[in-house]
């Protein structure tokens, strides 16, 4: 079984809770007692560490629990199987991390990922050149953002990401939900979509704030930043930077950010892609956002494809300073 360790790590001004997830085997020796690792990092909207919707800091916000496991503690187990650490934390302002999760800007959650990188180099179980990243959902545009500046991450793995910015991924995702119902037993879901319009048209205006009402009165006030932010930061324009290996994987039935946004940000990246790492992508059927209805076997694939793809990279001296004193 993996072993569990319990994180604060510190991002600014706050800590973020989280839980090292480390293999029950000791690492092979040419790795000099240590693991290859990945951050995990969660989608869209308040989440825990295990990848569901936050309903310790979010009680009203959302429906009832899944009984199952989410996709990052799936993934957790699933790469420490394959000898892979793992980290993942409750976002800003969920589950037992400080903050206020409205309140916080795409920026903010950028650095929140980026800290959590930093934290993961200062542990000494961890190997500093076999790091990777998975991002789900907005996940994936914040491991890409850290990806871009950061040389030594050596693998990615994107599910359920948008292509297009967030004004094109709110109205089609949106859409969707009207038509499907999915995911509109969550009160913040279903006030997302009813108020999407203003909530866009207000945040083009860099307008500050929208109090967002759920249905039995509560007003979330939102930051608009984030919003504004995500409408001028598409990650198809990111990916243009990005020279590393990466696989993406996309539930068909989305809907979050539709299966061509994966088509999309593909096509992107094999124009910065490595020549011997193309990217690959990998269609999951009748999988909605979080690949709840994926098999144990698709996660397995996963998690294989990644282990396989954290080759060692080379580190700029600061890390091989920390390295030496590991």
């Amino acid at each position: 079984m993996p072993r569990s360790e319990e994180l604060r790590v510190r991002s600014g001004e706050i800590h973020l809770a989280g839980v090292l997830t480390l293999p029950d085997a000791p690492p092979p020796d040419q790795r000099r007692g240590r693991y290859p690792n990945v951050l995990l990092l969660p989608s869209w909207l308040p989440r825990d560490r295990g990848g569901h919707y936050d309903r310790t800091g979010h009680p009203t916000w959302f429906g009832p629990a899944a009984a199952a496991p989410g996709l990052l503690e799936r993934l957790a187990d699933a790469l420490a199987e394959r000898g892979v650490a793992t980290l993942r934390c409750d976002a800003r302002g969920c589950g037992a991390s400080d903050g206020v999760w409205e309140a916080a800007d795409l920026f903010t959650r950028i650095d929140d990922a980026r800290d959590q990188l930093a934290a993961m180099r200062g542990h000494g179980a961890l190997d500093l050149r076999r790091t990777g990243i998975v991002g789900h959902g907005e996940g994936a545009t914040l491991a890409i953002a850290v990806a871009i500046a950061d040389p030594v991450v050596s693998a990615m793995t994107l599910v359920g990401a948008s292509a297009r910015s967030w004004r094109d991924t709110l109205r089609r995702a949106a859409a969707t939900r009207g038509r499907t119902g999915n995911d509109r037993e969550h009160p913040l879901v279903a006030a997302l979509d009813l108020w999407s319009e203003d909530l866009l048209e207000r945040a083009e205006r860099r307008e500050a704030s929208f109090d967002l009402r759920l249905r039995g009165g509560e007003r979330v006030t939102m930051n608009l930043a984030a919003i504004e932010q995500a409408i001028h930061t598409p990650p198809l324009a990111l990916v243009t930077m990005l020279h590393r290996s990466v696989t993406l994987a996309h539930g068909m039935a989305d809907s979050w950010a539709d299966p061509a946004e994966s088509a999309l940000m593909a096509e992107g990246l094999r124009a910065a892609a490595p020549a011997d790492a193309p990217p690959r992508l990998i269609s999951v059927p009748d999988a909605g956002h979080d690949l709840a209805e994926a098999s144990d076997t698709v996660i397995e694939e996963l998690a294989d494809d990644l282990a396989a793809r954290l080759l060692p990279r080379e580190l700029p001296p600061v890390l091989v300073a920390i390295e030496a004193m590991g």
